[in-house]
Parts: structure tokens; C-alpha cells; sequence
């Protein structure tokens, strides 16, 4: 199991030979935000399937999508795919929470995830989700999402939780988690291991370069994960670092 940081929700995650991209974001620049972490490296091998978790434009960016094969599998929300199609994607699979896809060695699982998914004013009706990665070890990525009940027992015998802390700006909207509320997902999902994500990448063009929202929210996480979970293993990875075993 290697999972590689790229930074905002874009993790690499290879699992039992089949290598997975989630929500990817590869610009210096999405619309108003611009990127302070390290670029992304403009080569990142074979993708077997790239998991889209909503349609927001920090976590559904269309020119980032276009720089990878379109021989790629890219799996989206129900609701999404005419979205993607019209790139020349050949292999663009919808799923609703619940259901299942076979990716190479892996299922991939749809989840729940408590957040708007809609895209104003083109795409409405579309669904938020997370996704489980499940092999030989057992991966979750949660997108964007709230706490919410069923993370207790959403996935059995979890060993990694990829976990948003916070978000691009100084401050939150609704459906997301905090420092605090990502610890309180953990204490819920059990796993073995902890990556927090969603954070220390973008900033809007109006904002510091020394904006502290880039590293505050992880060490809070840090701190509230060892009182609300302390039997996870919370690994902080900068953008760029890897983590593997």
C-alpha cells in the first residue's frame, strides 16, 4: 500500500498493483484560488481509475481531467458523467452510494458523504460521495463531507482513512470538517491509520502568502485526534510526501 499526497483532496493510492487517483486538482490555478503548495509532477504513470467525489470546481477540474489518458476510467456521481463525457473520455462509469465497481485488483464502494454536490448553475441534482478502496487493505477517501452517524462501522476493519481537515480559505462552509470534527470522524471509522487531507494547498489571489489556515488545521487535527482517537495513527504527509508499508 503507497499512498502519495499531491495536496487539496488529489491523493495517488496504490493498492495490490492497481494505482488510483482521487479528485484531482494538477493547476498552479483554479478559478480564484492559486497554488502555494509544490506543483504536481507532470508525469504520474499508469492511473487505473480516477474517483471523482463531487462536481465542486476545487475537486471536479476539468482541465486537470484532460491532461490524463481518456483511456482512463473516471468515476463520478450519478448526474456527472454527461459533464465528463463531453471531454472524450471513453470509459466514464456513474455510481450511487452503495454500489460497486471493479477496478483491476480492487472494489471500489460509493459511500455516503453529507455534502452538496451541485455544480450552479450547470449541474444540479448530483450527489456528493466518498469512496472505500477495498483489497487486500482497506482504504477510504472521504471527498468532502460532515460527520455523520454512519461513519461507525462505515467501513469494517479499516486500515487507512484519508481525512478532510479543511478546505481553501479562512473559514468553512457547511458540509465540511474542521480539526475538530475530522478527530470526531475518527473516533467513528476505527481505522488503523490516519492521513488528513484538504489542506496546506490553495489560497485565494486576495490572500497572504503567509496565510495560517495553510498549516494551523493540520496541527489542530493532530492534537484532537490524539485526545478523540488515540489508538490512530495519524501520519501527516506534506503535498509531495508519500507514505507506504
Amino acid at each position: 500500500m503507497r499512498i502519495e499526497y499531491l495536496g487539496h483532496a488529489t491523493v495517488l493510492a496504490e493498492l495490490d498493483g492497481t494505482r488510483v487517483l482521487t479528485d484531482p486538482i494538477l493547476r498552479r490555478r483554479v478559478a480564484h484560488l492559486r497554488r502555494k503548495a509544490p506543483a504536481v509532477p507532470p508525469e504520474l504513470g499508469r492511473i487505473d481509475a480516477v474517483l471523482v467525489s463531487h462536481a465542486h470546481y476545487d475537486h471536479l477540474d476539468l482541465p486537470s481531467l484532460d491532461r490524463l489518458d481518456h483511456s482512463t476510467t473516471i468515476v463520478v456521481p450519478r448526474g456527472l458523467g454527461v459533464t465528463v463525457r463531453r471531454r472524450r473520455f471513453d470509459n466514464v462509469v456513474e455510481l450511487v452510494e452503495g454500489e460497486e465497481l471493479a477496478v483491476g485488483a480492487l472494489t471500489v464502494r460509493a459511500t455516503h458523504a453529507d455534502h452538496d454536490g451541485n455544480r450552479l448553475p450547470f449541474v444540479r441534482n448530483a450527489s456528493a460521495l466518498g469512496f472505500a478502496l477495498l483489497g487486500s487493505r482497506s482504504v477510504y477517501f472521504a471527498g468532502d463531507t460532515d460527520v455523520f452517524p454512519e461513519m461507525d462501522g462505515l467501513v469494517p476493519d479499516l486500515d487507512l482513512a484519508l481525512i478532510p481537515v479543511w478546505g481553501w480559505g479562512g473559514s468553512l462552509g457547511p458540509g465540511h470538517m474542521n480539526p475538530q470534527r475530522a478527530a470526531d470522524a475518527l473516533a467513528l471509522l476505527r481505522p488503523r491509520i490516519a492521513i488528513p487531507i484538504h489542506w496546506g494547498t490553495f489560497v485565494p489571489l486576495h490572500r497572504s502568502k503567509r496565510a495560517r489556515f495553510l498549516r494551523l488545521p493540520v496541527e489542530e487535527f493532530v492534537r484532537a485526534a490524539r485526545n478523540k482517537a488515540p489508538d490512530v495513527d495519524v501520519r501527516v504527509l506534506n503535498p509531495g510526501e508519500e507514505f507506504g508499508e
